[in-house]
């Protein structure tokens, strides 16, 4: 790799106190591009998300056979394709799992470390170019989901957007998961007895497949539905006894699902520069759907949208990277 990676810690103020009791300080990896050290040149900045039930370092884990997103990154930088930038490599993993990126009373204040705590640490810390026109965001699967609640938000801090399968129509990608949901967490005992024992089985062998339909709705109902007095301060949407859907509580998931809240807010997507959409066709938790609807809402509001469909599923797709950083990147200011 031509280019530096370099790792420092940030003390996040968004994240003292959360209620899960998880680190405020977070290791930081930064990619640094070729000749960062040789001058005093600004350069603009693009900030990675990633997925649930991954971490910041997930993104330096080197595969035998394909390069990791900051090797992909490298290489296009080398190539010419895109303009040397900072690459930022925050870390939003939480004991439940991840954060959405957003802020909830049950995980913490994760929109706010990203867009206060993160984004203030590498302008103070590298040169970068401090402004939005200079930034970009972008993610995969809830990561995804976090570029596109950072264009929400922050179109203020960052101009151009990439997500990658982004978590969107939540009655195609989270409501088949609640009847196995149900019948773990009611043959467990509730959820404080299914968590006891899925950790102590995880440190000791390994995550099943049949967990994650557990793990993700509690991570979900945490972000999307807490409260608090319930267990892990969450409310799930179901009875845990018949699995009938709660319509209250289902319906509080609903008003986070892009599909519902991105219609509502076009005026802040219509500030970004660029936005970048794609899904794979065979995509296992039927996100091609929501991306479609919301490109079609995107594009029929006139924001500057790219939305492209792919020939796979939802995990080993981040070669996917390459062609969203080249869509992005060129339209970064430089100065």
């Amino acid at each position: 790799m031509k280019g530096l990676l370099e790792t420092r810690e940030v003390h996040s103020p968004s994240l003292e106190s959360n209620p899960l009791g998880d680190p405020a300080r977070r290791r930081l990896t930064v990619y640094l591009p070729p000749g960062y050290a040789e001058g005093d040149r600004r350069y603009p900045a693009v900030y990675f998300l990633h997925a649930f039930g991954n971490s910041g370092g997930s993104w330096t884990n080197a595969s035998g056979f394909a390069p990791t997103v900051p090797e992909r990154l490298d290489a296009l930088i080398e190539s010419g394709a895109v303009p040397p930038v900072v690459g930022v490599f925050p870390d939003g993993w939480t004991s439940l799992g991840g954060s959405q990126w957003i802020n909830s009373d049950a995980i913490g204040r994760y929109r706010d470390y990203l867009a206060k705590d993160v984004v203030g640490f590498v302008d103070r810390n590298f040169r970068t170019l401090p402004k939005a026109a200079s930034r970009a965001v972008l993610g995969h699967s809830s990561g995804g989901y976090g570029a596109l609640v950072m264009g929400r938000y922050h179109p203020e801090i960052f101009s151009h957007l990439g997500a990658h399968s982004a978590d969107a129509y939540f009655e195609y990608c989270y409501l088949p998961d609640l009847p196995k949901a149900v019948g773990a967490l009611l043959k467990s005992g509730g959820i404080e007895s299914w968590q006891t024992e899925f950790r102590q089985r995880v440190r000791e062998t390994k995550m099943r497949g049949d967990d994650f339909p557990v793990v993700n709705t509690l991570a979900m109902a945490a972000a999307y539905s807490p409260k608090k007095g319930e267990p892990l301060n969450l409310e799930l949407p179901f009875d845990a006894q018949t699995g009938r859907v709660k319509l209250d509580v289902w319906n509080r998931w609903l008003v986070h699902d892009p599909v519902r809240f991105v219609p509502k807010f076009l005026d802040s997507y219509r500030k970004l520069k660029t936005l970048f959409l794609d899904c794979g066709t065979r995509d296992e938790f039927n996100i091609r759907w929501g991306t479609r609807m919301l490109a079609e809402d995107l594009k029929s509001s006139g924001v500057e949208l790219v939305h492209e469909e792919f020939e796979d599923g939802h995990s080993g797709v981040s070669y996917r990277f390459a062609r969203s950083l080249s869509v992005l990147l060129p339209k970064l200011s430089l100065e």
